[in-house]
């Protein structure tokens, strides 16, 4: 039997992969599954021959085929179109591997014909006598028609060919066998591939829309666990179309098990605009709704984007097609969804008025708004997670979710929060994906960013992929401020789901890129409830903050400025071997790798002394030290335990050093237990809960204000009886390092959100690539400059592992800058694209981590010079980092470049320095970087007299929006206490005295905020009026004022429809205050007043009641 693979057996070289890829295409006819697997085996055998051939390749750490096939070398290797056609054949491989998935004999086919294209690049560039091998179908396609003219010789053939299958599923190539076998073959094989790969030329990857689906649209279907012939159809065909035949075409369609269609797919060319197929798809789906009297959800995509319309809400980015479960779920829920205009809810777990009042904002964005994204601003300690509860609760029982997952950065958060739902929702399966991979299908899944990430590709149960797109109805995204960007972004692209967001963060103080993730105003989130009002509402203790300066932590320490005693401590430990002093230390290097006894020994001593105590001051209230790293952490307990030896287990360090860091945190969260002093290093500097905190120490900056209001709300939920029997009214927050006073004057400035080293690296290339294209920089050696970028980009874009979940959410654009002719031309736009889609995903380089920082330094002062800028902070940087190498000139490496070095330190090089110079010091200084003495691996303990320069004592200068929360307050009041005598008499239309008055007035003019707060809100309308068109009017009420014309016999049929519509206004609203509503419908349904009141002495006594009613509200 001839194939298309014959000709390698005439290389004996290629012995180790020939016979698996005849035997692939000989058995297609009689096994098309056992085909794809030899064409997999063939491809993965001949994976392993090129790395035992190959110097470029270098064995990574596992040499399975996904391992090999995506190193950069290797994709630099094959090419991207190469790469694309060989991953289509591990894809289909794995499917009938692992699956019981029929891709059958297309695929197949497809199959053999990328990997006679992979064969053939081999034999192109590592054969001695290569001819071209294009693949030829019709030699497949004349075994078929043999096979139909003799049956029993085709069965006969078929035996045999099964038998030799039997041995070559058996056969497996030994990787490292392999490389000794080739060992003398290496050298010349390389170096003959070195020449032929100059003049191959890549097979183009020309895809019409049925290769489009079939490498990606049905990649994409496979993951998601369809099955094709079952319950995915290609081409089916529909009548009623708007054109000549009336025929349409449908490109896929995926059914439910009772052969009803679930959704419909409308593929398109990867060149094409998905939206082309909008209108086509939307006419299909009349169609089959017409049909089968359920419309279909609607996907349109070219392999690349894809785009989802499920007839709830607008067309919106998907990340891949649904799976079957999300879809039956999808409609399961339609048909079980409910209003959330009326809801109820559970006072058990969110009892208070603003709890109500976030749950009822985010359901009506979700409802009225028909928005997917909220975010709630609520103070540390108000009950973020108790609201959200609830808040599930609520969409559960409305049937608008059934999957939850809650995210937080941390597990000690999630920890707390699946702790919290297990305890309040018994009714929901919860599970921790931290700790139990294993129990995955819980309705409620909590789990930290990174957790998630490494589990959405590998985690499956026998109907496939667990974490498909549409698993998940809701996503709670705890500290949203934090967790959003960067790499974490791509579990929110990934999963189409409702997200809400929590942050602690005042409302004024989130920075703008998060309220565009939830699609919202700058400074308007869906519902905020901060601090200032908590503590004025009584839910929250406000505090006092202790701000001291620190000479040491202020100044830094100077040799000049200390005791004679001092100075010469000071000369013994920091004099270098040339007899140099530092004049000073800079204040940025205590605590870091200096420390300094007597600066740790006075802070301790302003807690001990002045901090607030329990047990009648014998006992110091628990307290957080926040410290600047574990180091830092480590001797503040070191010295605490010198300094106060009587208090034996009172501090400990709790940070991620520790190996059971949940259990201290449980004992210093017991007001029973000690510690009761933690020294904290990032920890718990946020989402823990111990409110018999009474103290919290900065003794470290920081820069972030998202943190710093994290961890103020340490220190601020309430704790009845905590200080003697009194309640818990304030706490300290003992500040050393000026953080109130850098807040204040940098008020509103939001932390920044940090780029990937590696990632800032990528964006620089590509902005200097950008700049570059101007007229005047084209010189040779910037030309030349500009091209090797460009390649050092496609290769670092190339080597991105495409199956990854968070690659294929920007594929689109991976794709595009993979090729180096698309940086031809490139625009400002691109640069943002990159920025936005391409940068966060490079992967870091091998290189030491010094060489990449000084990389970014130079291409930063690059780049500022290619725009007419100095950027002087990066050039004093550079001759910084240059003095540093200079003063280790023994070594050899830094010998070789003292040239260079001298001109830096001593000429104005740098001062007359363009491209070409600068690009000279970064690559023949960047790996010298490692050598620069770190001061930081020499740590001093020192016992310098430090001194506390001022101390003052403040208030807490906290912002609200009153007018805001005093609304939702006075509203939720008045619904929840209809008992109330004096609104239950506005209820039951009973006129007010004025002691009764008196009473509302106390109510919302004194207990819930002032009067003037009131007019602000609803100006001078009376109070009984307000609280009446908020309560309504009792039913019995309304018809035992309408009773004389309700009982009245002489009204006709149309007079009594005309007094019941006025009486369900009035119950409904409370009043009637303006009549020309009576001018509409539904009062004017069965004519005019004039035309229904003949009488008009009935219509005036109706019009009497109207006012009576209106006026026992007047107060």
């Amino acid at each position: 039997m001839v194939t298309n693979f014959d000709y390698l057996k005439n290389e004996s070289k290629f012995s180790a992969f020939a016979n698996v890829a005849i035997s692939a295409e000989k058995i297609i006819l009689a096994d098309p599954d056992a085909s794809i697997l030899n064409s997999r085996r063939a491809m993965e055998f001949a994976v392993k021959w090129l790395y035992s051939v190959e110097n470029s390749l270098q064995i990574p750490y596992q040499d399975n085929l996904h391992t090999l096939m995506n190193t950069e070398e290797f994709r630099q290797l094959v090419g991207p179109d190469l790469w694309k056609r060989m991953d289509y054949i591990r894809r289909c491989g794995n499917s009938v591997a692992h699956s019981n998935k029929k891709p059958g004999r297309d695929a197949a086919l497809l199959c053999l014909e990328n990997l006679s294209i992979f064969l053939d690049y081999i034999a192109y560039c590592y054969g001695e006598q290569y001819q071209e091998h294009s693949f030829d179908r019709s030699m497949i396609d004349g075994r078929i028609e043999k096979a139909k003219a003799s049956r029993e010789t085709a069965r006969k053939a078929k035996e045999t060919l099964l038998k030799e299958q039997e041995k070559t599923a058996q056969q497996e190539l030994d990787l490292q066998k392999l490389m000794a076998e080739n060992t003398f073959l290496r050298e010349e094989l390389s170096a003959r591939h070195e020449k032929q790969q100059q003049t191959y030329v890549p097979k183009p990857l020309d895809l019409s829309e049925y290769e489009t689906r079939k490498l990606y649209i049905d990649s994409m279907l496979i993951d998601a666990g369809w099955t094709q012939g079952k319950d995915w159809l290609n081409e089916i065909t529909v009548t009623g179309m708007p054109n000549k035949s009336g025929i349409g075409r449908i490109d896929y369609v995926l059914y439910d098990d009772m052969n009803k269609p679930l959704a419909i797919i409308e593929a398109k060319r990867t060149c094409k605009d998905i939206a082309e197929g909008r209108q086509q798809a939307k006419l299909y789906a009349d169609l089959l709704e017409k049909k089968y009297e359920r419309r279909p959800v609607i996907f349109l995509t070219n392999g690349f984007e894809t785009r989802i319309i499920d007839g709830q809400y607008p067309e919106r980015k998907c990340s891949v097609i649904y799976s079957k479960r999300d879809l039956e779920k999808w409609f399961n829920l339609l048909s079980m969804r409910t209003s959330l205009q009326d809801i109820s809810v559970d006072k058990k777990i969110a009892g208070r008025y603003y709890q109500e009042a976030a749950i009822k904002a985010v359901c009506q964005s979700f409802d009225e708004k028909n928005r997917r994204k909220a975010l709630l601003v609520m103070a540390t300690g108000s009950g973020k997670t108790r609201t959200v509860m609830a808040l599930c609760k609520v969409l559960v029982d409305a049937g608008w979710v059934k999957n939850i997952l809650f995210l937080a950065d941390r597990n000690s958060l999630v920890t707390q929060a699946k702790r919290n739902f297990v305890n309040w929702m018994q009714d929901f399966s919860c599970t921790n994906l931290v700790e139990e991979k294993n129990n995955c299908m819980s309705r409620c899944v909590f789990s930290t960013y990174q957790t998630m990430i490494n589990c959405i590709d590998v985690i499956n149960d026998k109907e496939g992929k667990v974490f498909t797109c549409g698993h998940f109805d809701l996503i709670i995204c705890d500290e949203a401020h934090r967790s959003i960007y960067n790499k974490y972004k791509d579990i929110f692209t990934y999963f189409d789901a409702l997200l809400v967001g929590l942050t602690a963060t005042p409302k004024d103080e989130i920075d703008k890129n998060t309220y565009e993730v939830f699609e919202l105003a700058n400074g308007d989130p869906t519902y905020g409830y901060d601090l200032a009002q908590a503590v004025k509402d009584g839910y929250l203790v406000d505090y006092l903050s202790v701000e001291s300066r620190v000479k040491f932590i202020d100044q830094g320490i100077v040799y000049d400025e200390l005791s004679e005693a001092d100075k010469e401590i000071y000369e013994n430990t920091f004099e270098d071997e040339n007899g140099k002093l530092p004049e000073a230390i800079n204040s940025a290097a205590l605590n870091t790798w200096i420390f300094n006894e007597d600066t740790i020994k006075k802070v301790l001593h302003v807690l001990m002394r002045d901090g607030i105590k329990i047990e009648y001051g014998q006992k110091i209230g628990k307290t957080i030290i926040f410290a600047k790293n574990h180091d830092h952490a480590e001797k503040i307990l070191e010295i605490f335990n010198k300094e106060y030896p009587h208090l034996k287990n009172y501090a400990m360090v709790i940070d991620n050093r520790m190996k059971y860091a949940q259990s201290a945190i449980d004992e210093f969260s017991d007001p029973k237990k000690l510690p009761q002093i933690a020294i904290s290093v990032d920890m718990l500097d946020t989402g823990i809960d111990v409110p018999e905190v009474l103290n919290l120490v900065f003794f470290k900056k920081v820069m972030s204000k998202a943190k710093f209001w994290q961890m103020i709300g340490r220190g601020t939920r309430l704790c009845p009886g905590l200080l003697d029997g009194e309640d818990k009214k304030k706490f300290y927050i003992f500040d050393f390092c000026g953080n109130f006073e850098f807040f204040r004057m940098n008020k509103g400035k939001a932390s920044a959100n940090l780029m990937a080293l590696q990632s800032a690296v990528f964006n620089l290339q590509f902005e200097i690539s950008y700049k570059l294209q101007d007229i005047k920089y084209q010189t040779d050696k910037l030309t030349a400059y500009r091209t090797a970028l460009v390649k050092h980009m496609t290769e670092k874009v190339k080597e991105l592992p495409r199956d990854s979940f968070t690659v294929r959410q920007h594929l689109k654009y991976v794709e595009l800058y993979s090729e180096e002719s698309n940086y031809q031309m490139l625009t400002y736009e691109d640069t943002l694209l990159v920025r936005e889609e391409v940068a966060p995903l490079i992967l870091p380089e091998s290189d030491e981590v010094t060489a990449v920082r000084f990389d970014a330094l130079m291409y930063g002062i690059e780049l500022a010079s290619l725009v007419g800028k100095k950027y002087t902070s990066a050039r004093k940087d550079l001759l910084k980092k240059v003095s540093g190498i200079a003063g280790v000139a023994n070594i050899p490496e830094i010998q070789a470049q003292t040239e260079l070095i001298d001109q830096i330190l001593h000429t104005d090089y740098v001062e007359n320095a363009g491209i070409d110079e600068f690009e000279n010091i970064r690559k023949n200084l960047r790996d010298l970087m490692k050598y620069i003495p770190d001061k930081s691996r020499n740590k001093y303990m020192t016992n310098f007299t430090d001194e506390i320069l001022s101390t003052e004592w403040k208030e807490a200068e906290l912002e609200n929006n009153d007018l805001e929360n005093y609304k939702v307050r006075v509203e939720y009041y008045v619904r929840q206490h209809q008992d109330n005598y004096v609104i239950s008499k506005l209820k039951k239309n009973q006129p007010l005295t004025e002691k009764d008055v008196d009473e509302l007035e106390k109510i919302l003019w004194r207990e819930l905020g002032t009067k003037e707060d009131y007019e602000a809100e609803f100006g001078r309308k009376p109070l009984g009026e307000f609280v009446r068109e908020m309560v309504g009017l009792d039913m019995n009420a309304a018809k035992e004022a309408f009773s004389k014309y309700l009982e009245d016999v002489n009204l006709d049929s149309r007079q009594i429809y005309f007094v019941n519509q006025i009486i369900e206004y009035i119950v409904h609203n409370g009043m009637m205050k303006d009549l020309s509503v009576l001018l509409e419908s539904p009062f004017t349904d069965r004519g005019s007043i004039s035309e229904i009141f003949t009488d008009m002495g009935v219509w005036l006594g109706i019009k009497k009641v109207i006012d009576t009613i209106n006026a026992n509200a007047a107060a």
